[in-house]
C-alpha cells in the first residue's frame, strides 16, 4: 500500500514534472460498433494475431496446447498497462489532493515540509524533501483510518479529481484496447488479475467498475492492518508499517500468496514488471507476455529507456529473446483512451 521502493522515483518524477510540458493526448472515439470483432480498436499486426493465437490454442480442447479453465489465469499491471501513468503516478496526486483536502486539521501543515510544498504547490520543494518527506507525506495520507473510511474516501476522490494535463476524470485514462483484451478473456474462461505496485486498498474501491475486476483479484502492495473494535463497531485500521510490496521481484511472490497458481498469460509496460513476465513465461506450456511500449507521443506519451517513470529498458533488450510480444500503441492500437 505504500510505496517505499518507490519513493525515491517519485522524487525523481517531480522534478521532472516541474520542468516538462506533456503533450494532452487527442480526442478519439473508440469503436463501438457491433463487428464480432473482440479486439476492434487494435490494428492488425503480431501483437494482435498473438493474443488471439494464445487463447485460441488454450482454449481449444483436445489439442495439445489446451489449458483447463481453473488454470486460466492472466495478470495485468496497472500504471501504465491499463491507464495512464503520466506525468507521475496517480496515486501521489491523490496523496496530494488528500493533503490539500485535511490540511485545515493540520495547521502545523503550513511550515512543515513535505506539507507546505504540496500546500503552496511547490513542486521543487515536494522533490527536494526527499524520500522521508515523501514517505511521511504517504503515511499522513493513507493511514490511521479504516480501510471501510479509506474506501469511502478514494470513491469520491476517482469521481471527482481531474488529470492534471488533459482535465478528465480518471476512469476516462483507461486504454480502450487493454479494456478488450481483459473482456476477451474472460469470454474465454479465463480470470483477470491486476498486479501492481500500486496500492491495494486504492485499487480496489473502482477497478470493478472501471476494469470489471472485482476487489478480491486485485494483488498490490499492502501495508498492516489492525483489527479493533471502536465504540461497539468492528473495524480494520490502517498501520504505518509496509507488510508487502508488489513490485519488480515482489511481483511473483504476490502473485503466489495471493493468487495460488501460476498465471499463463502477464501484460505489462516496464521494467517492474520483469519479474513477473519472467515467472510467467519460463513455465511449461503455451504462456503469453506482453508489453505495452509507450510509442504514441500525439495521442498518450512516448517514453522507455531512461524515462523518469515507467521504465523500459532491460524488458526492451530481452523481449524477443524470451518470446515477450511488444505492443507498440502508436503502429497496433487504433484508439487509446475510451472517449
Amino acid at each position: 500500500m505504500i510505496l517505499f521502493r518507490r519513493a525515491t522515483l517519485l522524487i525523481l518524477m517531480l522534478a521532472v514534472s516541474c520542468n516538462t510540458s506533456v503533450q494532452q493526448p487527442a480526442s478519439q472515439t473508440p469503436s463501438t460498433q457491433s463487428t464480432g470483432d473482440p479486439l476492434p480498436s487494435w490494428n492488425d499486426g503480431p501483437a494482435r494475431a498473438a493474443i488471439l493465437a494464445f487463447v485460441r490454442a488454450v482454449t481449444t480442447e483436445g489439442s495439445a496446447e489446451f489449458v483447463a479453465v481453473p488454470q486460466r489465469i492472466a495478470t495485468f499491471d496497472n500504471d501504465g498497462t491499463l491507464w495512464s501513468e503520466q506525468p507521475v503516478y496517480f496515486q501521489l496526486l491523490f496523496a496530494m489532493d488528500r493533503v490539500r483536502a485535511t490540511a485545515a486539521d493540520h495547521p502545523e501543515w503550513k511550515s512543515t515540509q513535505p506539507f507546505k510544498a504540496v500546500l503552496e504547490n511547490d513542486m521543487k520543494a515536494l522533490a527536494a524533501s526527499g524520500e522521508k518527506g515523501i514517505v511521511q507525506m504517504l503515511m499522513a495520507t493513507h493511514t490511521g483510518i479504516t480501510i471501510d473510511d479509506f474506501d469511502g474516501i478514494v470513491r469520491q476522490w476517482i469521481e471527482t479529481a481531474r488529470h492534471p494535463i488533459t482535465k478528465a476524470p480518471y476512469p476516462q485514462m483507461i486504454y480502450q484496447p487493454m479494456l478488450e483484451v481483459m473482456t476477451y478473456l474472460r469470454a474465454n474462461g479465463f480470470k483477470t488479475f491486476i498486479v501492481s505496485g500500486g496500492g491495494t486498498e486504492f485499487m480496489r474501491p473502482w477497478v470493478e467498475r472501471v476494469y470489471g475486476i472485482p476487489p478480491e483479484q486485485v494483488v498490490g502492495s499492502r501495508g498492516k492492518l489492525r483489527y479493533e473494535v471502536r465504540e461497539g463497531r468492528p473495524s480494520l485500521f490502517k498501520l504505518p508499517e509496509v507488510e508487502h510490496v508488489d513490485d519488480g521481484p515482489g511481483k511473483p511472490v504476490g502473485i503466489a500468496q495471493q493468487i495460488g497458481r501460476r498465471p499463463i498469460a502477464a501484460f505489462g509496460n516496464s521494467d517492474g514488471d520483469f519479474e513477473m513476465l519472467e515467472y510467467v513465461t519460463a513455465a511449461p506450456g503455451r504462456r503469453l507476455g506482453m508489453i505495452v511500449h509507450h510509442t504514441d507521443s500525439d495521442r498518450e506519451w512516448a517514453y522507455d529507456r531512461g524515462s523518469h517513470i515507467g521504465k523500459l529498458e532491460r524488458g526492451l533488450d530481452e523481449a524477443a529473446a524470451r518470446g515477450w510480444i511488444l505492443a507498440d500503441m502508436k503502429r497496433d492500437w487504433k484508439v487509446v483512451h475510451p472517449r
